[in-house]
């Protein structure tokens, strides 16, 4: 770099900040200075009034949302210091707006795919609005600066060459961002107060920074424009005719004034040294006009320096804050951008996977962007389902929280009645007919059912979340996740207790401590182990017998085990099972059992934890086992909680699907509705309730009747998040009501019995108390009642009538037929309708119990709240693990009521609403990773058989087309 051009990059860095401070009051001069002949148009001036209109849109920002503030990222390959000072000139500029303006420096070895992974990164970073790279890249290896300027997102492209904006611009869409020069150079013709629509302008120079893309904007400025460049005929000729005439061909001086039209506005965008021997540096700085011949000619003119320059800078700083306005305005925006599927139901209504495979997908990264999700926070699974991290929680913390709307059921028949259905009828309805943003939050199903009788678990008819495959099967892998982590703690388990009876202290100690390259030291859980023996000492050489045998030893009372393993598969034949019965083993075994996947705790804990910190703690909490003196023993003793929680991390994170109207819908956890609480994740509702906004609706299903999963949802889900829902869903249907009222048993694969096909309304009559008990369910714990009644072929609109009268005389808030099974959202916008209303009307809710009443106390709440018991009546065996687990420090955990789902009782061929009975409660144990205490009221099996014939006989794969056959 010569000498002189180093002079000149001193000057041209003093020049800003000597004569246009924002704030300064140093340079007052206006826009347009009336010199001998022309108006000189001050780009300074201008530039510094413009960074003042930003500082205040800045300040306003700030006070639209704390701590908000714009920002900027000028990304340099290498060190050129022609390059270092337009970035320090960038930078101050931002810095006295408010603008986070950063310097990327990175080095001259990088390569291309370097570099686009660093903008990658900067485009899917929400903090940064506006991305520049510096031109020249000053690198090593070949690098394509054309693919480098068109990596940067669109929407950040503040330097405006992206071709998108480029494209944009041509055509006269000038929303994009503009070029900064060119639009500094317009702003400075409209503030010489001359009119561009009409005028004859003229464009010498054709660059694609300056030249090209100023004719486009004076184009479409309404202005008649001429751009001429080296291969021009008449250059002269063609100048002098020009009202408007900008200049950036990049030789020194070379218009004169014999070029210029007398009074035109003359716009210089070169940059020139010159040498000058009058001056102290030798040189001076000069544009593409000759300044003192057009002085004399022109009516504008602007000066080199102190003209275009600054305004470049400035451009460049508004459009960084438009960036951040639009960014601004996309967060506060409260109604989604969202293209929904038209539906054509079809009569008679098609199988489910027909239906589904009719309809088409949305992309799910467009319904990602639909919904407010940034690209970063979206793990594309395909191109049907996502994971959402769990990032965007931290940028919405500051965001209103929509309605939370809970849908549960009456007792059911072992058909089911409906409820998944109708929730999906439902979140259809509210967002693609009543236009509210609404996302359903579904358990994932296992795979047991869905090969066995029960089928799928997504809905049916027209209201299903597509792709019913991929919802129904491995989705993305979380339940795998679970049985991975569930069946190492097992595996984790079964081996200490051998190592242990196979061991003596010292050399279990030994084992369990090794020295790695002559060094022995504790492990960050090994530490808290001995933490909680009370032992300080942190070197491992250092522990006597007396503390390295405590620590080593766990001494597992295997009568005591409570962890089992897990597939998920329905397997008759894994409900019992001896393990350990290898030669290797030693005669160390021992009788077990598997459950099904999610009965796992693990799964329970997947879905009420709010953070990764937060599944860590509690996993590590779980207890396995009581050891020998009846104290608990946790995944932590067993050293295995970070490996648990590696296996589980993208598990934690929600799965993004859409309903067949292309609504969104979130699937996450699936916990057992008995032995767990049969909900889904608190941190799917989380994320949903985040995204839809304070006028939007999360709607979410709790398993089997209220009695069971609401109330679960209630006292154990709403407590752990804190959240209070705003209204609850009670799905019931003819046939459930009149297998209450003494109806024909309902069996799976049979024909129903003709009271159930024909108008039957003493039957009807007599079921209604089942109904009303779930109405005063949800009463109980403060929410206003909807009853969706899920209208069958079967049903009379009598019997719809005397079902309706009863519930709104039991006090529901409303009653309605829906119709979503055969019409999807169309059927059910009189209940999207009812249950707006009822988020309407302020929220009453409030939990059944407090925990500081004794387990068994909160035993019979519920007992005698929910299910009409007169009591509650313990076996002696759980009445001594309630004391156990009393003395243990769990006496204060919620209750998780373990019983039959198809009745109020113990009994599941007990109907109706029985008032005053007994309930007996078999068994107690804790789950104190999930945090409740389960109380089995009879045989409730984790591990599901399959029937004589499974849907297995039904399930295949056609290899011509790929697609899966048989499900439902």
């Amino acid at each position: 770099m010569s000498a002189q051009y180093q002079r000149f990059l001193k000057v041209l860095e003093k020049w800003p900040a000597e004569k246009s401070k924002v704030g300064s009051g140093e340079w007052t001069a206006e826009p347009a200075i009336k010199m001998s002949g022309a108006k000189i148009i001050s780009g300074t001036a201008v530039a510094k009034s413009i960074r003042e209109e930003l500082r205040n849109e800045v300040t306003a920002m700030g006070k639209q949302l704390a701590d908000f503030v714009p920002g900027l990222r000028i990304v340099q390959v290498g060190g050129r210091e022609d390059s270092n000072v337009y970035i320090r000139m960038k930078i101050k500029a931002a810095t006295e707006i408010g603008i986070d303006a950063a310097h990327v420096q990175l080095p001259r070895s990088i390569t291309e795919v370097e570099l686009l992974d660093k903008i990658n990164d900067l485009n899917e970073d929400p903090r940064v609005h506006g991305i520049i790279v510096q031109m020249p890249l000053d690198c090593d290896t070949t690098i394509d600066s054309h693919r480098i300027t068109d990596a940067v997102s669109p929407e950040k492209d503040v330097d405006g060459l992206h071709t998108v904006n480029e494209g944009r611009l041509a055509i006269g869409d000038l929303g994009g961002f503009l070029p900064c020069t060119p639009w500094g150079c317009l702003e400075l013709i409209r503030r010489s107060g001359v009119e561009i629509a009409g005028a004859r302008a003229v464009v010498l120079g054709r660059s694609k920074i300056v030249g090209t893309p100023a004719a486009e904007l004076l184009k479409w400025a309404n202005a008649t424009v001429t751009v001429c460049h080296s291969k021009t005929r008449n250059l002269e000729e063609i100048t002098r005719s020009a009202d408007i005439l900008v200049v950036g061909i990049g030789v020194a001086e070379m218009v004169k004034g014999s070029w210029i039209k007398p009074g035109a506005v003359v716009i210089d965008c070169g940059i020139n040294v010159k040498p000058d021997a009058s001056k102290a540096s030798g040189s001076k700085l000069v544009g593409d006009v000759d300044y003192a011949e057009a002085l004399q000619v022109a009516g504008h003119l602007t000066p080199v320096p102190g003209g275009v320059g600054p305004m470049t800078v400035a451009m460049l700083m508004k459009n960084t804050v438009r960036s951040a306005a639009r960014f601004l305005e996309r967060l506060a925006r409260s109604q989604w951008a969202l293209q929904t599927l038209p539906l054509k139901p079809q009569r008679p209504v098609p199988s489910d996977i027909v239906i589904a495979r009719a309809q088409k997908p949305k992309d799910i990264a467009v319904l990602a962007k639909e919904i407010g999700l940034e690209a970063r926070e979206v793990s594309l699974y395909g191109n049907k389902k996502a994971k959402i991290s769990l990032s965007v929680l931290e940028r919405l913390k500051d965001k209103e929280a929509g309605h939370y709307v809970v849908v549960a059921g009456m007792t059911p028949t072992p058909l089911g009645e409906g409820k998944t259905t109708t929730l999906m009828g439902l979140v259809q309805a509210l967002g693609a007919h009543k236009l509210r943003n609404t996302m359903a939050a579904l358990r994932q199903p296992s795979q047991g059912p869905t090969f066995g009788i029960k089928g799928g678990a997504a809905g049916g008819g027209y209201a299903q979340v597509i792709p019913m495959e991929e919802f129904n099967l491995h989705l993305t892998g979380d339940i795998h996740a679970v049985s991975a982590a569930n069946n190492l703690l097992a595996a984790q388990l079964d081996t200490r207790i051998f190592h242990e009876n196979t061991q003596k202290d010292k050399a279990l100690y030994d084992r369990l401590v090794p020295a790695i390259k002559g060094q022995r030291k504790f492990s960050p859980i090994q530490l808290r182990r001995l933490q909680k023996l009370g032992i300080t000492k942190t070197d491992p050489d250092t522990l006597t017998a007396e503390e390295y045998g405590p620590f080593a030893r766990l001494d597992i009372d295997p009568d005591t085990i409570m962890w089992e393993r897990v597939v998920d598969i329905n397997d008759r034949y894994l409900r019992t099972i001896t393990v350990g019965q290898s030669p290797t083993e030693k005669g160390i075994s021992r009788e077990t059992r598997f459950s099904i996947s999610v009965a796992s705790e693990i799964m329970a804990v997947l879905a009420l934890s709010r953070s990764l910190e937060d599944m860590k703690q509690r996993l590590a909490d779980m207890v396995v086992a009581f050891d020998k003196r009846g104290k608990p023993v946790t995944a932590d003793d067993l050293g295995v909680t970070g490996a648990l929680a590696v296996l589980l991390k993208d598990a934690l994170e929600p799965n993004l699907m859409q309903s067949l109207e292309g609504t969104p819908v979130l699937v996450h956890a699936g916990p057992f509705a008995n032995i767990a609480h049969g909900c889904n994740s608190i941190i799917a509702d989380e994320v949903g309730l985040k995204l839809v906004g304070k006028d939007g609706f999360v709607c979410t299903e709790a398993g089997f009747g209220s009695d069971i999963g609401m109330e679960k949802f209630c006292n154990i889900k709403c407590r752990t998040s804190g959240r209070k829902p705003n209204a609850m869903v009670l799905v019931a249907t003819v046939r459930a009501i009149k297998m209450h009222g003494g109806g024909a048993p309902v069996t799976p694969g049979a024909p129903l019995n003709k009271q159930y096909t024909e108008e039957n309304l003493e039957l009807v009559q007599k079921g209604l108390p089942n109904l009303l008990q779930h109405i005063e369910n949800g009463k109980a714990f403060g929410m206003p009642v909807v009853v969706s009644l899920n209208a069958h072929s079967a049903d009379t609109p009598a019997e719809h009538e005397l079902v309706k009268k009863a519930a709104l005389e039991a006090g529901a808030f409303a009653a309605v037929v829906s119709t979503h099974w055969a019409d999807g959202g169309a059927g059910a916008v009189e209940l999207a309708g009812a249950v707006i209303k009822a988020c309407e009307q302020g929220n009453q809710f409030r939990l059944l119990y407090d925990l500081d009443l004794p387990l068994v106390d909160k035993m019979n709440k519920i007992a005698t709240t929910m299910y009409g018991a007169g009591k509650v009546v313990l076996s002696p065996a759980a009445e001594e693990k309630v004391k156990r687990l009393t003395d243990a420090g769990f006496g204060n955990l919620p209750i998780c009521m373990s019983k039959v789902s198809g009745s109020f009782t113990g009994d599941a061929k007990v109907k109706g609403a029985p008032k005053g009975f007994t309930l007996d409660v078999e068994d107690v144990y804790v789950s104190a990773g999930a945090g409740f205490v389960v109380a089995m009221c009879g045989e409730v099996t984790k591990m599901p058989g399959l029937p004589t014939r499974p849907a297995i006989y039904d399930i295949d794969l056609n290899t011509e087309t790929g697609e899966i056959e048989g499900l439902f």
